[in-house]
């Protein structure tokens, strides 16, 4: 028999959620575990876990960190498991123009990738910025570092290298909006991160939610994310599509 459980523990304050530095909190957390598991022909099982947590150590600047974990088992064998830290400071977010440091740390077991950093800086502008909608565009550069786990990829170039660094820049995108009188509630983030060095060196990555309030700590939601990343493992695809559901749990009211 076909046994079948979908799980989700959420601890205040949130799924999904996108915490926008500029804002007056001082103090903002969300913390989210997702899960799937299937028995059967086929035994499935899938966890996700995500935090996001912002902060002002000093009076003009911001601390903003967002970590995340995936893992995926297919048959009793392991498909994915990722770990994902990104890491912003920011210096007086409530200005039109502001600086950033960030620093970005990574692992993807399906495309092989042991560990993968960043470090870099930029600056921030913001294109709208009201109480309950606000866009903002920032243009960065970091500094790559890539371990893989094999030297054979899909360009050719690469082999025989299992350690490929660069120099990025990074143009960021990211918005959220209210409409049809607060009944629905439209975010994105995206990027684009080429090599300053190697015009076939970049990826990008676009991120769509659409939230439903339920109740005023309450929304449902649906998230949609495409990612393309030029270099990979020989044999891999470049491209991923990921469609999920769920609730966003919150503290605050938006």
């Amino acid at each position: 028999m076909k046994k079948v459980l979908i799980f989700l523990w959420f601890i205040p304050i949130g799924l999904w959620a996108q915490i926008n530095e500029s804002d007056t909190l001082n103090f903002k957390a969300n913390l989210s575990l997702t899960g799937f598991y299937q028995g059967g022909n086929v035994e499935t099982f899938i966890f996700r876990a995500k935090s996001d947590l912002s902060f002002k150590p000093f009076k003009k600047w911001v601390y903003k960190t967002t970590n995340s974990y995936v893992f995926q088992e297919f048959g009793k064998e392991k498909a994915d498991e990722d770990i994902l830290s990104l890491n912003f400071l920011y210096f007086n977010p409530k200005r039109k123009f502001y600086p950033l440091i960030l620093g970005f740390i990574s692992t993807n077991f399906r495309r092989e990738i042991d560990l993968r950093y960043l470090v870099g800086g930029g600056v921030t502008y913001k294109i709208l910025d009201k109480k309950d909608d606000w866009l903002k565009v920032a243009l960065s550069t970091e500094y790559e570092k890539t371990q893989f786990g094999k030297s054979d990829f899909i360009l050719s170039e690469y082999d025989g290298k299992d350690v490929i660094e660069t120099q990025r820049a990074t143009i960021w995108l990211s918005g959220k909006y209210k409409l049809l009188k607060d009944k629905l509630i439209l975010s994105h983030e995206s990027y684009y991160q080429p090599s300053l060095e190697d015009s076939d060196n970049y990826r990008w990555q676009a991120d769509l939610g659409v939230e439903f309030p339920l109740w005023k700590y309450l929304n449902f939601k649906i998230n949609y994310m495409h990612t393309f990343e030029s270099i990979v493992i020989a044999d891999q695809k470049r491209r991923d599509n990921i469609l999920t559901f769920g609730f966003k749990i919150k503290s605050y009211q938006e």
